[in-house]
């Protein structure tokens, strides 16, 4: 049988300067940033052309909503100018001129990503190095002499005995800190004289 042929996701990328002041004028000081934030949402389900006008298919970048936010709750900006990427149904929001403040953010957050990445490309490294000589250990080990042998039982003999001193221990500290019974009062005692 032939493969159907996988429909191609097109990639629309474009640039907006999205007016803010007008639909966040009639709103009361103390929603006007959120105000903003469902305005791009809005902006751009409008003019990305999504079908169904669902807001939850707008994923803003978090230096958007940064931006957004730089003035606190009451005073967000008047415009922003982002670019919008969409692939399939999903619409990504990202800043198109960065501020200087957020351009070091965003490089240092770029730099732990590599370096997260290229830690995880060495554990995997190491992970594969350490099957492999696992792998190959069993067949080059030679016999052990008979004086390794002692030494390996007497350092298991003093670990079961450490284990045991550290369980007395334990169940010592158990037995003193349980105390019995605990004596219940008669009647309530109120909260604000237990202070």
């Amino acid at each position: 049988m032939a493969k159907k042929p996988e429909p191609k996701v097109e990639k629309i990328e474009r640039e907006y300067i999205i007016p803010l002041r007008e639909k966040g004028r009639p709103v009361p000081r103390y929603k006007k940033t959120p105000k903003a934030v469902k305005t791009v949402k809005e902006f751009l389900v409008r003019h990305m052309k999504i079908r169904d006008r669902d807001l939850n298919k707008i994923k803003i970048d978090r230096f958007v909503n940064e931006v957004l936010w730089f003035r606190g709750i009451k005073n967000p900006p008047h415009k922003i100018k982002v670019r919008a990427i969409k692939q399939g149904e999903i619409v990504r929001v990202e800043l198109v001129d960065v501020p200087e403040k957020l351009k070091f953010k965003k490089i240092r957050e770029e730099k732990r990503e590599t370096k997260a990445k290229e830690n995880l490309e060495k554990k995997k490294s190491m992970m594969e190095k350490a099957k492999e000589t696992f792998q190959q250990k069993p067949a080059e080990q030679p016999t052990q002499t008979e004086e390794e042998k002692k030494t390996e039982k007497e350092k298991t003999k003093a670990g079961a005995e450490a284990g045991e001193q550290m369980k007395k221990a334990a169940a010592k500290t158990a037995k003193h800190q349980i105390g019995g019974k605990t004596k219940q009062p008669k009647r309530q005692v109120r909260k604000a004289l237990a202070k």
